[in-house]
């Protein structure tokens, strides 16, 4: 049972690691306690990613303690583990503003912090940018030390592994801690955690991997034991060169749920802080999850069709691939996370006659640039892309906001771009991507709910390239492109002088629909949960121009900057994509 912490507690008096450091070491036993409870009694109320923080308190408090930071460097990998690093250094007070608009970030943010010494949000990272950091600070002359903590499921990215090759032929000043939990949001897979698990064992008969890649390494050990991790942590600051920590740890200690459902508790929405039990949410029925939307869709087709495989690095349950995986795991992939692995597996089964679908966060998609342009696009493979988590996200903010995809899927050629408006659209696209299609292609939806309860109607397949009109008027034409539709219908809903066509397709535009929007409207408005820069609105301006239209076309959408973390209705208002703010927008050219 967790209470909030006691008004004489040691909490209250650490501000920065500087009073971290003045505590005898056999209390800080007790400030693990308290800090847990901290961030207990925080996350229930505010939300966010509760697991991972709880499993490196021991971790992070050691970390501070041995080392000195800020001088020393400090660089999570993700950020998902960080609450407590930011609890101990200055932001204890504001922490409840964690993830909320105008608040703390929920991950690492070099101008929040000079303790966060490198922003962070997607993984793998934290090896290459401490080197980085390692390597300047010899050049410079400076004496300090570089700390990198990785977890199990992001070390086995090829990123890390790259870093991990460079800094194997270094002098570089640089401690890698492997945080080993056997999870990441899903558990981990793949042939390096059963390396890891057998080292755990004790069983691993091969040379130790990171001692081959010339890393001092040392452990596994215990990472809930603080003294333990203290004395070692003393030991590493004498080693010179690169060095390699392997701590076993717990995601979610400290709170009976969050352990034995790691999963549900990565981050669960609120829940009891005194008996870590979920809120359950009202009864009432309600539309479903875009990602549970192609989860179920997937094994409903897959069922009719041998040939559809799905793919997803590391994101089985946030995809909601897991249906399918529980359902037919032989034709169900969770590749870990490896995003560029992810697109060539797709590519390379798609020469072999099979239909991959493969299910990528939309800000994750750009870790695999090359691979789509490459080895997708260039060979006309018809790969069919889930874009997962499209648009503004939310509380996570600007690294995890799926708002750059049209623009950086739009300038390569043989791709296909698809924004479907509701759930049925999102079903019958993947309906119609089955069927065959000569080219591959992107389909982007949102992250959370959609709008219609009974969205399990028959397939219909959809006409390639068409568009279609949700709403007739003389004076303006509204076009916009996926579910801000929604926004703009409920906008103009009494407003009979304004069409509203939902494009649908980016790629291939409805050219033939647009020759007559633009013959017939001397204004027109384009709207996209996207950035206004390179995305649908400036499709549709190159139409125009290449065409020879001299129509006032007005572009909204996300502006030209990183939008930062909040409740999606509140961001979509500070930037006027709200149904108040079309509505004023639109009545104004009226």
């Amino acid at each position: 049972m967790y209470f909030c912490v006691v008004q004489d507690a040691l909490l209250n008096h650490i501000n920065s690691p500087k009073e971290l450091r003045l505590l005898k070491q056999e209390d800080l036993k007790q400030l693990a306690i308290e800090l847990r409870e901290f961030i207990i009694n925080i996350v229930a109320t505010k939300e966010g990613h509760l697991g991972a923080s709880l499993g490196v308190v021991e971790l992070t408090i050691a970390l501070h303690y041995v080392f000195n930071t800020p001088i020393d460097q400090l660089i999570w990998d993700v950020g998902h583990q960080a609450y407590g690093h930011k609890i101990l250094t200055g932001r204890k007070d504001n922490f409840h503003t964690n993830r909320q608009l105008g608040g703390l970030s929920g991950f690492p943010k070099r101008d929040e912090s000079v303790y966060d010494t490198f922003g962070v949000g997607h993984s793998s990272t934290s090896i290459s940018a401490a080197l980085g950091m390692a390597i300047a600070s010899q050049l410079k002359g400076e004496d300090k030390h570089h700390i990198a903590v990785i977890g199990d499921a992001s070390i086995a990215s090829g990123m890390a592994f790259e870093g991990l090759n460079h800094a194997g032929v270094t002098n570089a000043n640089l401690l890698v801690i492997l945080n080993d939990n056997a999870i990441g949001i899903d558990p981990s897979v793949g042939a390096l955690k059963q390396y890891l698990t057998n080292v755990k064992k004790g069983t691993q008969k091969q040379d130790n991997i990171f001692e081959a890649l010339n890393f001092d390494y040392s452990g596994p050990i215990d990472g809930h034991d603080m003294n333990t991790i203290i004395l070692e942590l003393k030991r590493l600051k004498t080693v010179k060169g690169p060095k390699f920590l392997h701590i076993i740890t717990t995601k979610g200690k400290g709170l009976k749920q969050a352990e034995e459902n790691q999963v549900k508790y990565h981050a669960p929405g609120k829940f009891n802080a005194n008996t870590g039990d979920l809120i359950t949410k009202s009864n009432i029925e309600q539309p479903p999850k875009y990602q549970d939307v192609f989860g179920h869709t997937i094994v409903e087709l897959a069922k009719q069709n041998q040939n559809i495989v799905g793919i997803t690095p590391a994101m089985p349950t946030g995809s909601s691939l897991k249906y399918m995986m529980d359902e037919i795991p032989d034709r169900a992939f969770d590749v870990g996370i490896a995003e560029q692995h992810a697109v060539t597996l797709a590519a390379g089964m798609a020469t072999q006659g099979l239909i991959p679908f493969c299910n990528i966060y939309s800000t994750f998609l750009q870790r695999a640039y090359d691979q789509i342009i490459h080895d997708v696009a260039l060979q006309k493979l018809p790969v069919i892309f889930c874009l997962d988590r499209a648009g503004l996200v939310g509380e996570d903010g600007a690294t995890h906001h799926g708002v750059f995809d049209l623009s950086y899927l739009r300038c390569i050629p043989n791709l296909i771009i698809f924004a479907p408006r509701n759930e049925i659209e999102l079903r019958n696209i993947m309906y119609t991507a089955q069927l065959g299609l000569d080219l591959p292609i992107a389909i982007r939806y949102p992250r959370g709910r959609g709008t219609i309860i009974d969205w399990k109607q028959p397939f219909s397949k959809i006409d390639i390239g068409k568009a279609v009109t949700l709403q007739n008027g003389e004076t303006i034409a509204v076009l916009s492109i996926g579910t801000i539709a929604k926004n703009v219908s409920k906008a103009i809903k009494y407003m009979e002088e304004v069409s509203h066509y939902d494009m649908r397709f980016v790629k291939p535009l409805d050219e033939t629909l647009l020759h007559h929007i633009l013959k017939k409207y001397n204004t027109i408005i384009t709207i996209e949960d996207h950035t206004v820069e390179g995305g649908f609105g400036s499709a549709i301006l190159e139409f125009a121009a290449n065409n020879n239209y001299k129509n006032k076309i007005n572009v909204l959408g996300i502006p030209n900057t990183f939008i930062e973390h909040g409740h999606v209705n509140k961001l979509q208002q500070s930037i006027h994509l709200d149904v108040n703010s079309l509505r004023h927008y639109i009545n104004r050219l009226l």
